[in-house]
């Protein structure tokens, strides 16, 4: 099937016979949907047919949703007022679609109170409210002790 550069159906045609009139009216002949049968061909310029189909894909890669990781560290004997500060900074990540990386250094001595770290973070993130959801469990790397949190949809 054969449509021209006005998006005329010119019917099912013979491919010499819609090469030839691409050719005569100085264009080029594009075949857009081969699955289908007959395949769909158009009478079109094919520099302008690349430019639409790079625009399009710009266009459908920009509309998709980038979830960004990030992160809010907190410290074993952190203060009340910086916990509530951490805590506003979650809040806006969350808001805003990303995910939440908590993580909790430990340093010297601490390193023992590894239990009780864990326990810090759990109550940090019911603070943050019931939307919230564990998407990666606790996991611990040298003095680190980190967990993903994002929120539900």
């Amino acid at each position: 099937m054969v449509i021209d550069e006005t998006g005329q159906n010119l019917g099912v045609m013979n491919t010499s016979a819609a090469v030839a009139q691409a050719q005569e009216q100085g264009f080029d002949l594009v075949e857009v949907q081969p699955n289908l049968n007959p395949p769909v061909c158009k009478i079109i310029d094919y520099s302008q047919f690349q430019y639409e189909q790079n625009k399009h894909r710009q266009k459908q890669k920009a509309r998709q949703k980038k979830v960004a990781l990030k992160g809010v560290r907190l410290s074993f004997r952190i203060s009340d007022h910086d916990k509530e500060t951490r805590l506003s900074q979650a809040r806006k990540f969350l808001e805003q679609g990303h995910k939440v990386k908590l993580e909790i250094v430990l340093r010297g001595r601490e390193r023992g109170y590894g239990d009780q770290a864990k326990a810090q973070m759990e109550q940090f993130a019911r603070t943050l409210g019931n939307d919230i959801f564990v998407e990666q469990p606790f996991s611990k790397q040298g003095g680190r002790i980190s967990l993903v949190i994002a929120r539900k949809t």
